[in-house]
């Protein structure tokens, strides 16, 4: 690369590129268009679903290459719109688990490119696609490459405590930053294991790799990288695993790193 930059750079959304409900400021939206000019490979790593991701990648103008959802599970060819690949699992043991742990809890799967199944409201999900309620049996009848919880009636902290005793086979998963939220996935599925993949078959060199997030679901996506940036607002335990910390999402953030190598 002329510039002498990372040459995978690996985005969060919300928190990181955007506020959640807020677009893409101008200023990030112009960095990242000067890291794809520069040749960098510019992959959009979210926990959002297919279809909540296509309005950030227009907002960014990428119009191909690879973005990830689903923390990993899904892989997205941007030019086509469309997954890849899908790597789900079976969420009725996890879903059982978690009922006899917190009996309260309301589940959503993904329908990938569809929208969510749900057992009940839940104002964590995007409201993008079909959101259909059904019973816990409907719930666990199909595969899916995300199972979303949430406890409306418990607080982040009584959760954690609680999910130390959860033990799901072949299943792995993660909490949310500020409430009683959870999502899990397939075992060993997570953003730093899908960005290995892509680095591989891109034959891009470890030492050329760099990722900015802010959640608990981007921590092996930090530990993954080469040079490795948590935002200003995120946990303590995030800013702490990551090499350096940037400024709040407020503050472009992910400019302020970018425009070290890619000048709009």
């Amino acid at each position: 690369m002329v510039s002498g930059g990372p040459q995978l750079i690996a985005l969060d959304i919300d928190g990181t590129l955007l506020e959640t409900g807020s677009p893409v400021s101008e200023r990030v939206a112009a960095a990242v268009r000067a890291a794809v000019v520069a040749g960098a490979h510019v992959i959009v790593t979210t926990g959002r679903s297919v279809l909540a991701t296509r309005s950030v990648l227009a907002e960014l103008g990428l119009v191909e290459g690879h973005a990830l959802c689903s923390n990993g599970a899904v892989h997205v060819d941007v030019a086509r719109g469309q997954p890849i690949t899908v790597h789900d699992f079976d969420p009725a043991p996890a879903v059982l688990a978690l009922r006899a742990l917190i009996p309260e809890m309301v589940f959503a799967v993904e329908k990938v490119g569809v929208g969510f199944w749900a057992t009940g409201d839940n104002p964590g999900t995007f409201s993008l696609g079909e959101y259909l309620l059904v019973d816990h049996s409907a719930l666990s009848s199909e595969p899916t490459p995300r199972l979303n919880g949430w406890w409306p009636q418990g607080s982040l902290a009584e959760m954690r405590c609680l999910l130390r005793q959860l033990e799901v086979p072949g299943a792995s998963w993660v909490h949310g930053e500020f409430g009683p939220w959870l999502t899990v996935s397939r075992q060993g599925v997570c953003k730093g294991w899908a960005l290995e993949q892509l680095r591989l078959s891109l034959g891009v060199p470890e030492s050329a790799t760099l990722a900015i997030g802010d959640g608990y679901n981007d921590r092996e996506m930090l530990r993954w990288a080469s040079h490795s940036v948590a935002m200003a607002n995120a946990p303590a335990e995030i800013r702490d695993l990551a090499d350096e910390v940037t400024g709040d999402v407020t503050e472009d953030g992910v400019a302020t790193v970018l425009e070290r190598w890619f000048r709009p």
